[in-house]
């Protein structure tokens, strides 16, 4: 148990693996959530676990959002059936990996959290707009990643659509058509019994389209959620002993880890050379043989105009 603990506590020091921690984050409240469940209902206090879901699952009435506005956030890091989260787990890795060898760690964190948002307030939107819905607002709440990965695989369907995934039983699939079947599916299961996700997981998709299409063109849609996860990580971040050092009647202070990994990290415009050795070596081996830097320098020299 300890060396899991210890796992557990490495993948969250290393800042690079913002996608392994979405996907702790929402285990652990599933399995907080099931300790819970069981112990509440044998010791015949049901309700009381009922109403921590309600607490954290979005409803699609408005006026209980007015009351419980946190629950936009919430219910896209809350599971209860193990193969809802095992699926929705599953699809963010998959297209998760992807976002994050192209584009790096953030952007994933930006499609996930804006999948979620978007796909929460397009249920509440519908469901309020359309009278079809309205019976239905007072409904159970709405839980589950669903939406936000449906985010970061069209995201990344958008940005790669011609990758391929082996898929068992099929082969080789390119993973636009595996994002379009998914979206159809949810398109024809808007009128049936889990109406309010399937919505949601529209609005995600939807986001994540936009997204990638605008930072192609040089527009960042994640850029105040960059300036939120910093902000949150420099208030958790333990700081370096300070160290002084003479030498030649000056004084040398250490300067912040994060900083100067930062700089060193950054890609630069790859020259026409660089673009064409990587064109190459994609003709010969497929995008699967480029590194992580040769894929973000592919994607830095499509912004060029």
């Amino acid at each position: 148990m300890s060396n899991i603990v210890d796992d557990i506590k490495r993948e969250f020091a290393k800042s690079e693996n913002s996608l392994i921690k979405i996907i702790l984050i929402n285990t652990a409240v599933f399995l907080v959530l099931l300790i819970t469940k069981i112990v509440l209902t044998l010791s015949q206090a049901a309700p009381i676990y009922t109403w921590i879901i309600n607490m954290l699952g979005l409803s699609a009435s408005t006026n209980e959002f007015i009351h419980k506005p946190w629950t936009l956030i919430t219910y896209f890091f809350t599971h209860e059936d193990i193969f809802h989260i095992l699926f929705n787990m599953l699809f963010l890795y998959w297209f998760g990996k992807l976002v994050d060898e192209y584009l790096g760690a953030k952007r994933v964190v930006a499609l996930y959290l804006l999948g979620g948002i978007t796909g929460g307030v397009f249920f509440m939107v519908i469901y309020n707009l359309l009278p079809y819905f309205q019976a239905n607002l007072n409904g159970p709440p709405m839980l589950g990643a669903s939406a936000a990965a449906f985010s970061v695989a069209v995201g990344a369907s958008t940005l790669l659509p011609n990758y391929t995934f082996n898929l068992i039983f099929l082969g080789p699939i390119r993973i636009k058509f595996i994002a379009l079947f998914y979206i159809i599916l949810s398109l024809a299961q808007t009128v049936g019994p889990n109406a309010g996700g399937n919505l949601a997981h529209l609005g995600g998709a939807f986001i994540g389209y936009i997204f990638i299409k605008l930072l192609q063109n040089g527009t960042d849609l994640g850029k105040p959620l960059y300036a939120v996860m910093n902000g949150w990580s420099k208030l958790f971040r333990k700081r370096p002993s300070m160290q002084v050092t003479y030498r030649e009647k000056q004084v040398y202070r250490s300067t912040s880890v994060y900083s100067s990994a930062s700089s060193s990290t950054t890609i630069e415009m790859p020259n026409q050379t660089e673009i064409d050795t990587i064109l190459d070596k994609i003709s010969k081996s497929g995008y699967e043989s480029l590194t992580k830097e040769e894929k973000q320098k592919l994607f830095k020299a499509s912004q060029q105009k």
